[in-house]
């Protein structure tokens, strides 16, 4: 159980459902990086697989990701967004070779997963120093609700606002289940790594953060905020970003500028006499 001072906020929570995702920077030490480093050089850790369906507490005890990702701190992001004792899906050792100038298509990884309420997520880690000429993973923020087939947004090069991941080691990225990304061609003559790990819940994902700021005034701005590439189409947005936040909260009246209450406005009420 995730000590409450390691718990998201109610803020970051807010900007979860707007963006999509969650960057730490260097939330690991370095002493873990450079084990997890050798760990993945010389191939005693998996590059896949193998517990699929396992509690996640069970698993990885003799590797230093198990140790990364049992930080208190990495612990205080699972238990917000999963909650205790998630279930591991999967991971994969994604691995970018020197001078490779071709980079990967834009997708989501979650084609066949139709959940809204509920969702997993995905731990991006990032071992060493990624600069720009390096890649890293390009990310979409705001477009967790737009449920796309795999390669449907292949034709797209670049949208207004998308993120690409420069940062230094130890840095990890938690992103809903259903995020387009795409990994960028590494331009250095070094290898690129990266860490990816999805886990799934296994309580309903409803508080599950530190809630003293859930009154805060601001939230509503933070849910509201406009990633501009989805254009006149931010009403949609609205609307996902509010249907889930009530799902987040348990708040079923939660609104902003009545985008689902107009939805939701069907009067039952009969004039007589008319």
């Amino acid at each position: 159980m995730a000590e409450k001072k390691h718990l998201l906020t109610t803020r970051q929570m807010a900007e979860f459902a707007c963006d999509g995702f969650l960057r730490f920077d260097e939330v690991v030490p370095p002493e873990l990086n450079a084990l997890a480093m050798k760990q993945i050089e010389d191939k005693s850790f998996p590059r896949g697989g193998g517990y699929t369906g396992e509690p996640f507490d069970n698993i990885w005890h003799e590797w230093a990701f198990g140790t990364i990702f049992r930080l208190p701190a990495v612990q205080g992001i699972i238990h917000s967004l999963v909650g205790p004792n998630p279930r591991y899906d999967h991971h994969a050792v994604h691995v970018v070779g020197p001078q490779s100038h071709i980079g990967q298509i834009w997708h989501a990884d979650a084609i066949i997963d139709t959940r809204f309420e509920h969702f997993d997520v995905q731990l991006f880690y990032y071992p060493h120093d990624t600069p720009r000429e390096m890649g890293g993973t390009m990310f979409l923020p705001g477009s967790q609700f737009r449920r796309v087939n795999e390669s449907d947004v292949a034709r797209y090069h670049n949208f207004t606002g998308q993120m690409p991941v420069v940062c230094k080691a130890g840095t990890i990225l938690v992103g809903h289940h259903n995020l387009w990304h795409c990994a960028q061609p590494n331009g250095t003559d070094q290898t690129r790594y990266m860490v990816k790990l999805r886990l799934n819940p296994t309580v309903r994902q409803v508080r599950l953060w530190n809630t003293d700021d859930i009154n805060a005034p601001d939230i509503t701005n933070l849910l509201g905020k406009s990633h501009g590439w989805y254009g006149s189409e931010h009403r949609i947005e609205s609307v996902q970003r509010v249907k889930f936040w009530r799902s987040l909260t348990g708040n079923d009246v939660f609104d902003m500028a009545l985008w689902v209450g107009r939805i939701e406005n069907e009067p039952q009420t009969v004039l007589v006499g008319r």
